[in-house]
């Protein structure tokens, strides 16, 4: 197993091409599974495309491999408009889900399809063989077949294929969910440290957000066929463009509860105080992250409902009007279901038109800071 470091560092920018979509569709009929996509990966980067199922993902990712055609729009790798060349013309290598190895063939042969398909010569498949085995450390593999793999061996010999095929791109269609929870989280570490040794652009689709936030460059968030945010994981975690984007990510998600006009501004809908945000034209939703709450003396008053004890943290389960606040709190909370609590938060609260998701300019939401923070601090 070659190491992984916990740390992200800039990622080389020699060995892999960029990646462009520019007003790709997919239709199917009278349904779209992708809605005027415009996507730009950038030479070496890690971009995850993230979202629900049905969101359009997979396909962006077929797409972009040549498995599936566009209806419209132009896809673009290392600048060479390929929207309508082959798979085998494209410059790309892909990790299927299922792995997809062929059972009556051992790891190495498993490993060198590609090539021997492709007739490139016994000395040159050998010096791939040896380089993704070094790479991968699954020498005392190479005879058995997959039956007799685990897992995590399955995932290498299926990682390996790419590394052999030496493309500047790599398309991973959510290689780890036919993993455990462990497993998951080592073999994220290894293709990071992978990719990040090869230098090569990665294209990786998920619906884990976890998987998301630890591993990407850049996060492509999809929702119903169309682009919600692209940007890097940091800022979609801070400013998310929508309630959306505020929801998706997070564990647990942001709280969004809906917000209603005071003398003073915006309260939670079902209460008259505090004040948690300046005042704003249309119906909006508010937004807090839960672990930018704490327990003070003075707050939002709360109702405790639940609170589950998980090692590391506290989930502090809250009822206030018509709103539910999640709070997570460092270490052991003793608090009995039932009690009367406040939540107080030195953050500014997001605002979100309630109609459309859209966010709303930060400058409106961060405008009174210092007031907002000391009526809801402690």
């Amino acid at each position: 197993m070659f190491a992984a470091s916990a740390a992200k560092p800039e990622p080389p920018r020699s060995a892999g091409a960029s990646v462009r979509l520019v007003s790709v569709s997919r239709h199917w009929g009278s349904v779209a599974a992708l809605d005027r996509v415009s996507i730009n990966v950038e030479p070496g980067h890690f971009t995850v495309l993230l979202g629900p199922s049905g969101c359009g993902k997979t396909t962006c990712l077929r797409i972009v491999a040549g498995l599936e055609t566009a209806s419209s729009g132009c896809v673009q790798i290392a600048g060479r408009d390929v929207t309508r060349a082959p798979p085998a013309a494209r410059g790309v290598a892909m990790v299927f889900q299922s792995y997809a190895l062929f059972p009556h063939l051992n790891v190495a042969e498993n490993i060198m399809f590609g090539l021997r398909a492709r007739r490139v010569a016994a000395s040159e498949r050998a010096r791939r063989l040896k380089r993704a085995v070094e790479i991968l450390d699954i020498a005392h593999l190479l005879q058995r077949k997959p039956g007799q793999l685990s897992g995590g061996q399955q995932q290498r010999v299926a990682l390996g294929r790419a590394i052999v095929a030496e493309t500047p791109v790599c398309l991973m269609d959510e290689p780890l969910s036919n993993l455990d929870a462990q497993l998951r989280a080592d073999m994220r570490r290894e293709i990071l440290a992978l990719q990040r040794r090869l230098g090569i652009t990665m294209l990786y689709v998920t619906h884990d957000q976890t998987e998301a936030m630890a591993m990407a460059d850049q996060i492509v968030l999809l929702r119903s066929g169309r682009v919600e945010q692209d940007a890097p994981p940091a800022e979609i975690y801070a400013n998310p463009a929508t309630s959306f984007a505020a929801s998706f990510l997070g564990t647990p998600p942001m709280n969004l509860f809906s917000l209603d006009r005071a003398a003073d501004g915006l309260v939670l809908r079902g209460t008259t105080s505090p004040v948690v945000a300046p005042a704003a034209p249309g119906e909006l939703l508010g937004g807090i992250r839960p672990e930018n709450l704490r327990l003070a003396e003075r707050g939002i008053p709360v109702h405790v409902e639940l609170a589950e004890y998980l090692g590391a943290e506290t989930i502090l389960t809250c009822n206030v009007g018509e709103a539910r606040l999640l709070a997570r709190l460092p270490g052991r909370v003793d608090v009995s279901i039932g009690a009367a609590v406040h939540l107080a938060t030195d953050q500014p609260v997001h605002l979100f038109d309630a109609a459309t998701g859209v966010a709303i300019s930060r400058a409106v939401r961060n405008q009174p800071v210092t007031r907002l923070v000391h009526e809801l601090g402690d």
